[in-house]
């Protein structure tokens, strides 16, 4: 049976015998199609296209305040109305003293609260008067056999003044301690 379609010059441009299509011809050669401005069209779309996204957040985040807590709830974060705290130096200190009674410090547990008393040597005309009221008791060291007659150490926490009352009172006195 004789073919359908004339001959071709060439056997790759022969059309396939079961298909209906009419045989392909030459394309003439042309020079490449060139777009002026594709570039610029295309930074000019992303650039749109930034704005618009910018656009979106800036929405959502206003519907999300708007949707937020009601009332005097306080928010999360920083709000812009409260200052910064700014970081103070440590209030109170740890200071250890030298209690001149031994016994006395035996009776002492750590959280208790006392007074300090300074009794300065009566040969000197001192009187007493409290250095520090209503020091917390930190810590007690145990006594040393034979160091009951020199008194005993405790350690106080106190404010940083009264600790440096303490340290000056226990260099020219007899401190003593009663519970509060």
């Amino acid at each position: 049976m004789p073919s359908p379609f004339p001959p071709a010059s060439s056997p790759s441009l022969v059309p396939h015998p079961r298909t209906d299509t009419p045989p392909t011809c030459e394309v003439p050669h042309f020079p490449p199609v060139r777009v002026r401005g594709g570039r610029h069209r295309l930074h000019r779309l992303a650039r749109h296209r930034r704005r618009a996204v910018a656009a979106g957040l800036a929405i959502t985040a206003a519907a999300l305040v708007a949707a937020g807590p009601q009332g005097n709830d306080r928010t999360r974060g920083h709000p812009a109305t409260e200052p910064v705290r700014e970081r103070r130096a440590v209030k109170t200190v740890s200071a250890p003293v030298r209690i001149a009674d031994g016994a006395t410090v035996r009776l002492l547990r750590p959280g208790d609260r006392v007074d300090v008393i300074a009794a300065e040597e009566p040969t000197a005309g001192g009187d007493a008067q409290v250095i520090a009221r209503g020091a917390r008791v930190t810590e007690v060291p145990e006594l040393l056999d034979g160091t009951v007659d020199s008194g005993a150490l405790v350690v106080l926490t106190v404010p940083r003044s009264t600790a440096a009352r303490l340290v000056g009172a226990s260099a020219t006195a007899r401190l003593a301690v009663t519970l509060c």
